[in-house]
């Protein structure tokens, strides 16, 4: 009985407590809230910069100045805002910890970041015998169309076709060709081409091409 009444009042202590923590952690994490506001300019002639990145560390969150340069984003105490802006070196804000209120307002000055180019030499316009001569002189690479005309031209064609080997599909077309020829003469003498007009003329063509010769 004595143990169930000590059980009782610490639940009871806990139901009191609880509220009140949660309460107070409301209300700190409520303080620590700014609404961050401002404007940011160029640091030579202070005009307003349209499109600046605003980004607040760590948290993914952002905005974009208006027009004017102005801008408005709530973030928290402790935070680090990081401006950034094409043309412009980056800038990190910190907003204090100890603010007094939810409010914060700046003046952000944006620097211009110096990009230094390679050198640029200038040369007089050429004259016309200059320019005729060097128009004359220029090599032209060949385009596509010219390529594939050189590439698919006979005499390349008949160096390919000796140094090459066949293929599977040339291999099995010649093979079924000869077993054909076979079969078609089966029981028979073939015929022999050597009176045959139209076989000499193939033969001295491929003579001239040079098909006979040793590889």
């Amino acid at each position: 009985m004595h143990l169930m009444k000590k059980l009782a009042l610490f639940i009871a202590i806990l139901t009191i407590v609880k509220p009140f923590s949660a309460h107070a952690q409301f209300e700190n994490f409520k303080d620590s809230v700014v609404q961050l506001y401002g404007v940011v300019m160029t640091a030579d002639s202070l005009q307003g910069l349209p499109a600046v990145s605003i980004i607040v560390q760590g948290t993914g969150r952002g905005t974009l100045t208006n027009n004017q340069g102005v801008f408005s984003i709530v973030a928290l105490k402790g935070d680090n805002i990081e401006f950034s802006c094409i043309g412009f070196k980056n800038k990190i804000t910190l907003i204090p910890t100890d603010l007094v209120g939810n409010q914060f307002s700046i003046i952000q000055l944006m620097v211009s970041d110096t990009t230094y180019l390679p050198a640029a030499i200038i040369k007089p316009r050429p004259s016309r015998e200059q320019f005729e001569r060097d128009f004359v002189n220029t090599d032209v690479p060949d385009d596509n169309i010219e390529l594939a005309r050189r590439n698919t031209d006979m005499a390349t064609r008949r160096i390919l076709m000796r140094s090459l080997p066949r293929d599977g599909r040339e291999s099995v077309n010649m093979n079924l060709a000869k077993s054909a020829q076979k079969y078609y003469y089966t029981g028979q003498a073939p015929p022999m081409n050597i009176f045959n007009p139209f076989a000499w003329g193939e033969f001295i063509r491929s003579w001239k091409r040079g098909d006979y010769k040793r590889k």
